[in-house]
This record gives structure tokens, C-alpha cells and sequence, in this order.
């Protein structure tokens, strides 16, 4: 079923509606569609070279709006809807996030966790609604979700872009390892910034 959702993806990519659809795409992988928005990003920059910029800002903008959702569905439907989400893409996943999104390491280890949600293939959805199920701070939250879907789409767009067709293989096969090269880094510039100023 994923693998079918995942072709039709790439199929609406080429439709006259592909911005709408894309839209609503990177609304809903914020808390429930399985498919990375990434696999419409790429087919649609490639049809679309000059409007890469646009597609990406549909992306980010709809990623961010859903994931607020997902953090409303954990603040207010968390038996309701939340759990059956966890159910689906991992329970267990869903309580380490949940724990240490609580822990008491406070602020800057749950804005870490967010923004390595939001650039790698972590699932997402977990953690939007895990943010909401413990009721963290959403200013905070919405910030570290555009700084994170902000850079990972636009990465992904303008690698496409200027890569072209040869970018999808390669973001299959490298594209995890990328994303934590970058994840870490930019964690470690985060940490020396958090204790060198404290």
C-alpha cells in the first residue's frame, strides 16, 4: 500500500493541479500521511526547474500548518485520535519521544528533538502530536518546525534543481546520512552555543 501511495505521489507531481496537491500532502505528513512530502518536492522540480523556490514554499508553509495540528491533536484528542496515529507508525517510538520531550533537560533538548524530526526521516507526526500531548511551548514549537521543514524542503528543492533527475537516486541512497551529518552539526554549533553563553 505505501509503495502504491508513494507512485501515486509521483504521479500527481505531473497534474495541473500538482500545487494544490502538494498542499495538502505536506499539510497532512505532518500528522498522519505516511509518504514523505519529498517525493512530490523532487518529480515536481524537476518539471518545473524555475519554480523550485515556489514549491518549496508550499511545502514548508502546509508542513508547518499541519504539524500544528498534530500538536492540537496531542494537546486537545490525544485518546481520542493521537493514540490510534502512535498505533499505526509505532507506539514505542511514540513513548521514548514522549519521555524525552518531558525529560528534564528542558527547553533546548525539545527543541533538538523537534528539529531532528522535521530534517531527517524521522516520523514527524509522532513528535508534533507527542509536542502537543505534553503541552510544549508553541511558540517555540512553530519556530523549530519552519527552521527545520524550512531547510530540509528547500535543501531538497534546490539539490533537484540543480542536480536535476539524478538527485531522487541519490537522495534514496545517501539521503539519511546527509541529513545526520547536518542534524549533528548543526546540534553541536546549538550546544556550544547553549553552554558557551550560559
Amino acid at each position: 500500500m505505501i509503495k502504491k501511495l508513494y507512485d501515486k505521489c509521483i504521479d500527481w507531481a505531473g497534474h495541473k493541479s500538482a500545487n494544490s496537491i502538494l498542499a495538502l500532502i505536506s499539510f497532512l505528513e505532518s500528522f498522519i500521511f505516511p509518504i514523505p512530502t519529498d517525493a512530490m518536492i523532487i518529480p515536481m522540480v524537476i518539471a518545473k526547474k524555475n519554480s523550485f523556490l515556489k514549491i518549496a514554499l508550499i511545502a514548508i508553509i502546509f508542513s508547518v500548518l499541519g504539524a500544528l495540528v498534530g500538536y492540537l491533536i496531542g494537546y486537545i484528542f490525544f485518546n481520542e485520535v493521537g493514540v490510534k496515529i502512535f498505533k499505526v507508525f509505532g507506539a514505542e517510538n511514540a513513548n521514548i519521544f514522549i519521555n524525552r520531550l518531558a525529560s528534564e533537560t528542558g527547553l533546548i533538548s525539545g527543541i533538538l528533538i523537534l528539529f531532528i524530526a522535521g530534517f531527517t526521516p524521522l516520523p514527524f507526526k509522532i513528535i508534533t502530536i507527542s509536542s502537543g500531548f505534553i503541552h510544549f511551548n508553541i511558540l517555540f514549537f512553530l519556530i523549530t518546525c519552519l527552521v527545520a521543514r524550512g531547510l530540509r524542503f528547500f535543501l531538497v528543492a534546490y539539490l533537484t534543481y540543480k542536480y536535476g533527475s539524478a538527485i531522487g537516486p541519490l537522495l534514496e541512497k545517501k539521503g539519511t546520512q546527509w541529513t545526520l551529518v547536518i542534524t549533528t552539526v548543526i546540534i553541536i554549533i546549538a550546544g556550544i552555543s547553549y553552554f558557551g553563553f550560559r
